[in-house]
This record gives C-alpha cells, structure tokens and sequence, in this order.
C-alpha cells in the first residue's frame, strides 16, 4: 500500500531546453537529496512512485507517493542511488521531463519542468498536454 507524500508542481518549459536521456525522467541533484532523505525515515519503502490523475481546473495533476514495490507496468529510473518509478499511465506524460526540489522561506515542493505541457492553471497544479 502506498501513502502520499508531499505537494508537486508542474511548470511547462518552452523557453529552455532540456537535454534528452535514455531515462523517461531525470532528476535534478536537490530532488536525488530530497528522496534520500525522505525514504531514511522510511526503511521499507524503496522509492516513490510517480502517476497522474484527472484533477484540478486544467485537467491532470501528478501524483508522489512512496512505494514498497516496483508495479507490473511501473518504469524504473535509477539516478544516483534513487529509485523513482513511473506509473504506465503518467510514462507518456512525463517524457524528457526534468523533476526538481524547490525550498524557499514560504514553501518547499517537487516541481515538474516538462517541456510536452501545452498549458497550466494558475497555481500550477494541473496540466494539459
């Protein structure tokens, strides 16, 4: 069983490029040590897993949860000693997508740089691709 994990946000980047990896998601170096420290306080879970839902005033919004297992149709991305999996219903959403860690004074969360997404709603919640 799954329990949810923290807020994520989603930005669509069009005026950046991302390089493209053989990986459907790479990491950025603050969200490989965001993970870390979240799975220490959780020594059964073995990543997170990462999936997409119908929600929010523009459609989809991804969703963070630990997980103890790797599912049947889950992708796997292995970056520096971190396992985060990919649920086959978000694979096709978060292609060349790049997830980072954001902390500032007033919040911290996973955001989504994903350069497919063809419009947002104002908190960057949800997307459309």
């Amino acid at each position: 069983m799954a329990s949810s994990m923290v807020r994520a946000t989603v930005r669509a980047v069009s005026k950046r490029k991302i390089q493209a990896t053989r990986a459907a998601l790479t990491l950025t170096p603050s969200a490989v040590n965001k993970i870390k420290q979240l799975l220490k306080d959780k020594p059964d879970h073995v990543g997170v897993k990462v999936g997409v839902r119908t929600r929010g005033c523009n459609g989809l919004s991804y969703t963070l949860e630990y997980t103890k297992a790797k599912g049947d149709s889950d992708e796997e991305v292995v970056q520096d000693g971190v396992r985060v999996f990919i649920e086959k219903k978000a694979q096709l959403t978060l292609l060349g997508t790049e997830m980072d860690y954001i902390e500032d004074k007033l919040s911290s969360e996973f955001v989504f740089n994903n350069p497919n997404i063809k419009g947002t709603c104002g908190c960057g919640e949800s997307f459309n691709i």
